[in-house]
C-alpha cells in the first residue's frame, strides 16, 4: 500500500471518528487507544498511524456488531490483492516500524490470487525456521509467505480468537511468530501458543507483550527441488 493509500485511509478513519455519536471514553475503552490520543486526531494535532487507522476503521465498521473477525466479501473480477510482504530478513524492523506508514511504503509488495477480499490490513510474513514442521501437511515451511488479516487489538483483548479455525501470526515483543492458539484466556488476559513441531514446548504469553495478531488467509510455497 502507497503512503498516499495510506494517508487517505488515515483521513476516511478521522472522519468517521468525528462524525461518531460515541464519547472519546466509549471508543477508547473498546479500541485501546487512548483518550488524548482520539482527541489529536480529532482536532487535527496528529494522524492515525496505519495500525491505529485499520482499529479505528474496523472498529466503526462493527459498532454495532462485535464479531472476532469480518467475514468475506466479494473482490472485484481480477480476484488479485496485492500486500507489504515482511520476509525473514525485515522481520527486525518491523517490530520497530510496524505503526510507521512512511516505513510500511517502504516494503515490497506481494500479490496474491484470492477467492474473496475481507475488510482489514493484510501483511504477508516469510515463514522462518521449522517450530511449524512436523513433516505433514499441515505444515509450513520456512520460506512459505503467509498471507495473513490483522485482528484488531480491541476484538482479541475482549472476545476469544477463534482458535480452531485459524493459524495466527503474532507480532510479539520478542519476535514474529507463526503458531497455533490452544488456549485465550480473555480474562487473565493470555494465549498459549502451540508448534506443530514437538521439539518446541508450548507456550503461555500474555497480550500485553502482543503488538499485533493475524490470522493467516493463504500460503504461497515457493517451488522446491
Amino acid at each position: 500500500m502507497t503512503t498516499e493509500e495510506l494517508l487517505k485511509k488515515a483521513e476516511e478513519a478521522i472522519k468517521l471518528l468525528k462524525e461518531s455519536k460515541l464519547s472519546n471514553y466509549v471508543i477508547s475503552k473498546q479500541t485501546h487507544i487512548s483518550q488524548s490520543t482520539l482527541g489529536n486526531y480529532k482536532n487535527g494535532k496528529t494522524k492515525p498511524t496505519p495500525a491505529n487507522t485499520e482499529i479505528l476503521l474496523q472498529f466503526f465498521s462493527n459498532e454495532n456488531e462485535l464479531a472476532i473477525e469480518n467475514e468475506a466479501i466479494p473482490l472485484n473480477q481480477n480476484y488479485i490483492i496485492n500486500v507489504p510482504l515482511v520476509n525473514q530478513f525485515a522481520q527486525a524492523g518491523y517490530l520497530c516500524g510496524f505503526q510507521d506508514a512512511a516505513y510500511i511504503a517502504t516494503l515490497p509488495t506481494i500479490p496474491f490470487i484470492i477467492d474473496h477480499e475481507a475488510k482489514g490490513n493484510y501483511v504477508a510474513f516469510e515463514v522462518r525456521g521449522d517450530s511449524m514442521n512436523d513433516g505433514t501437511e499441515e505444515s509450513y515451511l520456512e520460506g512459505d509467505r503467509l498471507l495473513c488479516r490483522e485482528i484488531a487489538p480491541y476484538l482479541w483483548a475482549e472476545s476469544k480468537l477463534h482458535i480452531r479455525k485459524w493459524d495466527f501470526v503474532i507480532v510479539h515483543e520478542d519476535g514474529i511468530l507463526v503458531k497455533r492458539i490452544i488456549d485465550h484466556n480473555v480474562e487473565n488476559h493470555t494465549i498459549t501458543i502451540h508448534s506443530l513441531n514437538d521439539m518446541y514446548p508450548d507456550r503461555v504469553i500474555d497480550l500485553a507483550e502482543v503488538r499485533q495478531i493475524f490470522n493467516v488467509i493463504e500460503l504461497q510455497r515457493p517451488r522446491r527441488r
